[in-house]
């Protein structure tokens, strides 16, 4: 089963940043469109940011501003700036990438933000 992998979750602060990484395998070498969604305790899944393979951006409001989606095609990953992290961004994150229209997830990573 061909997966992504999320990376740079942590524990921080109310204000402080964190950087999320998705690496494809080796195997995914066209993501057309990159996502990342988030998992939050007691509510759906929503996608919080997105950047399709022109490099078109879109983010969910709770996060305009404060969050920058990145996609580097050479290393075949993404990223996520999370800036200004508010306790409502903690959740679990997803990255999703959309290959020749099948989407590829990976396992998640932790973000917890404290106030």
């Amino acid at each position: 089963q061909v997966q992504l992998v999320e990376s740079g979750g942590g524990l921080v602060r109310s204000g402080e940043s964190l950087r999320l990484s998705c690496i494809a395998p080796g195997s995914l070498l066209s993501v057309q469109t990159m996502r990342w969604f988030r998992d939050t305790p007691g509510k759906q899944r929503v996608m919080v940011a997105a950047v399709s393979a022109r490099g078109d951006t879109n983010y969910a409001d709770s996060v305009w501003g404060r969050f920058t989606i990145s996609r580097d095609d050479v290393t075949n990953t993404m990223h996520l700036q999370m800036d200004d992290l508010k306790p409502e961004d903690t959740g679990l994150y997803f990255c999703n990438g959309v290959v020749l229209g099948s989407s590829y997830w990976g396992q998640g990573t932790r973000v917890t933000v404290s106030s």
